[in-house]
């Protein structure tokens, strides 16, 4: 039983290993995209292709419940009519631990079609997404905390994490109180 105590501590620890990274991480980059949500006047759009397009639906989720327009898009739909719910003002987030992905980088690409910012989260700030990005949010590099070094784990919870600080820096600018918090939660 020990045993599996001290690996459930030692994933637990490779994750708060990356949050810490990422936390000495965060830069002017940062700032740009929390302000570029704040000031946007249409939707926030996340996508992400496997893991991340979980991780990216909970991110519109905590952005729509504090007051900032969003919803998530699957890459492979956008390519498939989806791409019509984007306007011109809005901004498309695209989270890739890769930025490789053909499924992310073609609808990345299609963004450019509108007049759109584009913000990317990946761990690889010379990928083609970062590159094809306005602003790039580089999480450096991480190692899954998977014993395997494979399975999102480490990567994932970054991307939260930063999707969290990104959501809540926004609650902050546009000084949202309790009062407006449950004006959005009528269920409770």
């Amino acid at each position: 039983m020990k045993s599996i105590i001290e690996v459930g501590n030692r994933i637990i620890k490779r994750e708060i290993d990356a949050l810490t990274q990422l936390s000495n991480s965060l830069d002017e980059n940062f700032a740009q995209a929390v302000n570029a949500i704040f000031k946007c006047k249409g939707n926030v759009i996340l996508s992400g292709i496997g893991k991340p397009c979980f991780i990216a639906q909970k991110i519109s989720a905590s952005m729509a419940s504090t007051g900032t327009p969003s919803i998530t898009i699957h890459p492979v739909d956008a390519l498939h009519g989806d791409i019509g719910r984007i306007r011109n003002g809005d901004i498309v987030i695209l989270l890739s631990n890769s930025g490789a992905s053909r499924e992310i980088i073609e609808f990345a690409k299609a963004t450019m079609e509108f007049d759109v910012t584009l913000i990317a989260i990946t761990c690889r700030k010379d990928s083609s997404l970062a590159e094809t990005s306005h602003i790039c949010l580089d999480l450096g590099p991480l190692t899954e905390a998977c014993p395997l070094g494979v399975a999102p784990s480490t990567t994932s919870t970054a991307m939260l994490a930063l999707g969290d600080a990104s959501t809540f820096a926004v609650l902050e600018l546009k000084a949202i109180n309790i009062y407006d918090f449950s004006r959005l939660h009528p269920g409770g």
